[in-house]
């Protein structure tokens, strides 16, 4: 193109641009600062790349800053509840676990508790240790989980990557004991599937210590950097009589200072033998939810390394021909052994009529299963209080007449997990 042809263009451009009248601009411009704006409602998901999982979130916006927000959900559906009223109870497992698919040790650990007190069956202690191993390594990686997808609605791209990295060492461990690296059913009732084999005490050992070192890392990564700090300080407070008027538990509930774990607070699977802090937060904001799950990390590790200095002798699982599978070496050697096995794999046992409620402290709350018999061998009714589920009603009062940057910041600090609410 020529510098005629050039000049005439912006000339021609220029004469246009003068011609326009700002005067209404202007005058829309003083009502947007100075007057009511009107009011925009748009919808955040159920696709969109900032959600965790199918979850849409009906927002309402003035501006950059939310008004109010109506979390929809439903769209995973699984009907896992009434599944499991339709199967024996030691089938019920592997479809729990399905649920809040970071935590299937913790969906198993409820259910089972609540089928071995109604069973009145006492689990040896060193499967107790077994399991506190199990949930402690899972909660880890659940947390790496979060650290990473979150460092990525945030821009560090790079967290993701390492905290992947670590969370593949954990289930790296989980096939080790179970021969799975996720929804592994290595928690059954009575105990667990097997004992541990040789190397996995080493191979954690060394992971333990490597995980307080990589946690100092992120934290230094991300701890200090100006750009995170900006959008966790002082963003999206709520305080803890409000969580507890939701029923939010976990995380969220300490990092506004009530130190509520169930880990203490009801032990279960002998939580009572180990020593380990509580993490809490002083004002509930995004920085003090990433702070308590951090923390959470190097308790955990502590929790570990005791259980594995402490790791009783003794059987895996109970002993309890009615409830527990025979050894699998008998099938060939005994022919009660083999028909015990095919009345339990095609009947299942049978749990006495009654009912419980189940508790225990996952990665995100309290999870708990409820579990209701009638003596035969499938549940009347399951029920499970999943935490992503309560927790989602804390979205509102966090984000209210906060900018929607801001909301996308603490929907990550929140860590739903969308398998668990809607099941």
């Amino acid at each position: 193109m020529s510098d005629v042809t050039t000049t005439t263009i912006v000339s021609d451009y220029r004469k246009r641009e003068e011609s326009i009248d700002l005067a209404p601009i202007e005058q829309q411009l003083g009502e947007y600062h100075g007057g009511e704006q009107e009011l925009l409602t748009l919808n955040m998901g159920p696709h969109h790349p900032a959600t965790h999982g199918v979850l849409r979130l009906l927002t309402t916006l003035e501006g950059e800053v939310v008004r109010d927000v109506k979390p929809i959900i439903g769209y995973v559906h699984t009907g896992i509840e009434k599944t499991a009223e339709q199967k024996s109870y030691w089938k019920v497992i592997p479809v729990l676990e399905r649920m809040d698919y970071l935590a299937y040790y913790f969906n198993a650990q409820a259910f089972c508790g609540a089928v071995e007190t109604l069973l009145d069956l006492e689990v040896p202690k060193r499967a107790q240790y077994l399991r506190v191993i199990h949930l402690e390594l899972c909660r880890i990686m659940s947390h790496m989980v979060w650290l990473g997808t979150s460092g990525l609605d945030l821009g560090a791209m790079s967290m993701f990557w390492y905290c992947f990295r670590e969370r593949e060492t954990i289930l790296d461990l989980f096939e080790q004991s179970s021969g799975q690296r996720m929804h592994t059913r290595y928690i059954q009732v009575g105990g667990v599937i097997e004992d541990i084999p040789a190397g996995f005490e080493a191979n954690c050992r060394t992971f333990l210590k490597r995980m307080p070192k990589a946690a100092d890392d992120f934290q230094a990564l991300l701890s200090k950097n100006e750009i995170f700090l900006n959008r966790m300080r002082d963003v999206c407070p709520v305080d803890a009589e409000t969580l507890l008027s939701l029923g939010v538990t976990g995380p969220l509930l300490r990092a506004a200072g009530n130190p509520w774990d169930l880990r203490k607070a009801s032990p279960y699977s002998s939580y009572e033998d180990f020593e380990f802090n509580i993490p809490i937060g002083t004002k509930g904001d995004n920085w003090d939810r990433y702070a308590v799950r951090v923390a959470e990390v190097y308790e955990s590790c502590r929790i570990i390394e005791q259980a594995l200095d402490g790791l009783p002798e003794g059987p895996h699982i109970a002993d309890d021909r009615k409830v527990v599978l025979p050894p699998r070496h008998e099938l060939a050697t005994s022919m009660e052994a083999l028909i015990h096995h095919f009345k339990l794999v095609t009947e299942g046992f049978r749990v006495p009529p009654g009912e419980v409620y189940y508790p225990i402290e996952g990665p995100r709350g309290e999870y708990g299963v409820f579990v209701r018999s009638d003596g035969s061998s499938k549940p009347a009714r399951v029920h499970m209080r999943d935490p992503s589920f309560v927790n989602l009603q804390a979205v509102r009062p966090m984000v209210r007449d906060a900018y929607i940057a801001d909301f996308i910041a603490t929907l990550a600090m929140l860590d739903p997990i969308l398998g668990g609410i809607d099941r």
